[in-house]
């Protein structure tokens, strides 16, 4: 019993010792083949879409000019995105990368919101914009960045983008995943169907039922 107990002992301090020397993956895995263009008239599946037969993949899979027109920015924030992401690029399917371009008009703001499944590198093409981030301790990091400038947010982090310039402005954020995914905290609290229970929101916020519906009024229709 003693010597099974000692060859257990030994097996367990292997495996932790092959464990500790293993490189920790942050990543995607690398692909199993040259590409897998999304089928997206399937389902989604676990971590991306179908792959299309190859015999129908054509050279516009790998190709999107979703990036060429700038939107419109007439609306309470100021701003507007363009997503290139695998629901509309199909040739991005399981490749870990995607790009938004998100245009802002004088003193526009992106709200602040996360990407819960993408790391964010920040490229200011127009203008001056400031970019900050909030880490789950609370601290804030924040620079106005210029043309040419990057500003990278962490993974799933709060942040925003703020047009501090003269005149519009516009960034391309690039990804490392082909779904980054977008949480807004103040759609997920005061637009979401059915409604937040208002007992959840007076608590929260620390004011009346009343100071609350004017709140929520700001935000129908998005």
């Amino acid at each position: 019993m003693a010597s099974s107990r000692s060859a257990m002992l030994q097996v367990m301090l292997v495996v932790a010792a092959a464990l500790a020397a293993a490189p920790c993956v942050l990543s995607d895995p690398s692909p199993l083949q040259d590409f897998c263009v999304a089928d997206l008239k399937a389902a989604m599946a676990v971590d991306g879409f179908p792959c299309k037969p190859a015999s129908t993949v054509v050279d516009d899979d790998f190709f999107s000019a979703l990036m060429v027109a700038a939107p419109s920015t007439k609306n309470p924030f100021g701003v507007n995105s363009t997503r290139a992401t695998v629901s509309v690029f199909p040739g991005l399917n399981t490749l870990g990368v995607s790009i938004t371009r998100t245009d802002l008009a004088p003193g526009g703001i992106n709200p602040p919101h996360s990407h819960p499944r993408g790391s964010e590198l920040v490229l200011v093409v127009k203008g001056e914009v400031m970019v900050g981030f909030t880490t789950s301790t609370n601290l804030l990091y924040s620079k106005v960045v210029k043309e040419n400038e990057l500003f990278i947010v962490p993974r799933g982090l709060q942040h925003y983008q703020l047009n501090v310039g003269t005149g519009d402005a516009v960034f391309m954020a690039m990804f490392d995943a082909q779904s980054p995914g977008l949480v807004v905290p103040t759609l997920g609290l005061f637009a979401t169907k059915p409604a937040m229970p208002m007992e959840v929101l007076t608590k929260t916020f620390l004011l009346g039922a009343d100071e609350i519906d004017v709140m929520k009024s700001k935000f129908v229709g998005f």
